[in-house]
């Protein structure tokens, strides 16, 4: 198939002069910024485990899917306990507005993680594995300024022996019937500024340019390029019990529109919340979620593509679902106190 020329080019960017989406798109990225920030290693109190799957454009064949793992704690943290976290009370709801202004940043620490990503679109695959540290520097009472890194590889391989051709040789791709493997290093950045109130996070993934040729033809050269992302948000209360959170994204590729994302999270207590989102150009996506237990929670989103673009009409929308994990949760935190 002649259209696997394309797929190869969008996924590694087109040409020399031409760049393109090489990362994979999230929804659910409000409940783990750690997957786009390395600054937020160990932020909370807890060792923070995520897993999530994704399955996007439902419906078309080769449609891409994302699986990742990642996790990330605190070293040397020895926050002060000065108020109830998290316990039930009769009659009080133990994260209500008393305990945020009763919120105090904790001692200057560091954080540790691991990220693990799969991506597969077509017959293409990129697998990547990095190692993140970040160092969390308090600037007031309320404001922490966190910075950190991420660093690690990447391997992307084709499976020519899924693909048939008109014509047995593509220069894309070369000749034969086995995989092409190409391994590269990764480098990501990030800060993160946050308070009781608030974030704003600015990253960099794929700091470090390199070449990416599946074959040896500098006609088919490819490039993996920086991807710039900031993102900002705020909580207020609606009451006592309900908070209320809306957020935006930017993301910046060069050669490429400028991305955004503008979403609301509302959530109930410590124990469910519902959200959504909409990304210009692109749709809309409903969310929810529930902190099951002081260990366990769950959540789920669907995205519905605008039908004004054609793919929108080609595809029954996007599922993603994230299970997270509360390692060592030495004050019974039923949801995050950092990350919301």
């Amino acid at each position: 198939m002649r259209n696997f020329s394309i797929l190869v080019l969008m996924y590694l960017s087109a040409t020399i002069n031409t760049f393109a989406q090489q990362r994979p798109h999230y929804t659910q990225y409000i409940l783990n910024n750690y997957v786009l920030n390395p600054a937020i290693s160990g932020i909370e109190n807890y060792t923070d485990v995520k897993l999530s799957s994704r399955n996007q454009w439902v419906g078309i064949d080769g449609a891409p899917s994302t699986f990742y793992a990642t996790v990330h704690a605190p070293i040397g943290k020895p926050d002060f306990r000065t108020t109830a976290t998290s316990f039930d009370m009769k009659g009080e709801n133990p994260r209500g507005k008393q305990y945020w202004t009763e919120y105090q940043t904790a001692p200057a620490h560091h954080g540790v993680g691991m990220t693990m990503m799969n991506y597969r679109t077509g017959y293409i695959n990129r697998f990547s594995i990095n190692a993140t540290y970040a160092y969390h520097l308090p600037l007031g009472l309320r404001t922490t300024l966190a910075a950190g890194f991420g660093a690690g590889v990447s391997n992307t391989n084709v499976d020519r022996s899924k693909i048939t051709l008109a014509n047995p040789i593509d220069p894309a791709i070369g000749s034969g019937t086995g995989e092409i493997r190409k391994t590269r290093p990764e480098l990501n950045v990030g800060l993160w500024l946050y308070g009781a109130d608030y974030f704003v996070g600015l990253s960099a993934q794929q700091v470090i340019p390199t070449d990416f040729n599946l074959v040896d033809n500098s006609l088919y050269k490819s490039t993996t390029v920086p991807h710039l992302i900031a993102t900002a948000g705020y909580r207020f209360f609606l009451s006592d019990d309900i908070t209320l959170l809306p957020s935006v994204m930017t993301r910046y590729i060069a050669s490429m529109p400028m991305a955004l994302d503008v979403n609301l999270k509302a959530q109930y207590r410590d124990r469910l919340w519902i959200g959504g989102s909409f990304r210009r150009s692109e749709g809309f996506a409903g969310m929810a979620g529930v902190n099951v237990s002081q260990s366990f929670n769950v959540s789920y989103s669907y995205d519905l593509n605008n039908s004004r673009y054609l793919l929108g009409t080609m595809h029954r929308g996007s599922h993603e679902i994230v299970l997270g994990f509360l390692l060592n949760n030495r004050y019974a935190d039923m949801c995050p106190r950092n990350v919301w």
